[in-house]
């Protein structure tokens, strides 16, 4: 089951919340790569240090978060609080992706909702 921000190993509850988000996202890929959960743990922690001090916490950013979030037919990435899209896209994996290229550039965090509108993921890159 892959971990959320309010749902994970207990081993990260003492990292500094983006640090712990990103050791989340990192250790919900290894997971899907097939590593051993604890492996996974330790491996994601590590990196997500090591990414936090090559990107140093810029409070107060400038951009809003991104949410990938379906839109009739398509996908549409939309600034948190703005009704209107930034993009339209055809599937799914394409505006994930977008929304990963942007959220990266712009130092926010993409969010990624099912088809229902739940919450699925996030990555943050702030």
């Amino acid at each position: 089951m892959p971990w959320t921000q309010r749902d994970y190993p207990s081993s990260m509850k003492n990292l500094e919340p983006r640090v712990r988000n990103k050791a989340i996202e990192i250790a919900n890929a290894l997971l899907g790569e097939k590593y051993e959960e604890g492996r996974a743990i330790a491996i994601a922690t590590s990196q997500a240090k090591e990414w936090a001090e090559e990107h140093p916490d810029h409070h107060g950013g400038d951009h809003p978060h991104l949410h990938v979030v379906p839109s009739g037919d398509v996908w549409a990435v939309k600034a948190e609080g703005s009704d209107q899209p930034e993009r339209e896209l055809s599937t799914k994996a394409e505006a994930v992706e977008v929304a990963k290229e942007l959220a990266s550039d712009r130092n926010c965090s993409a969010i990624i909702h099912r088809a229902d509108g739940t919450v699925e993921t996030s990555h943050n890159y702030a």
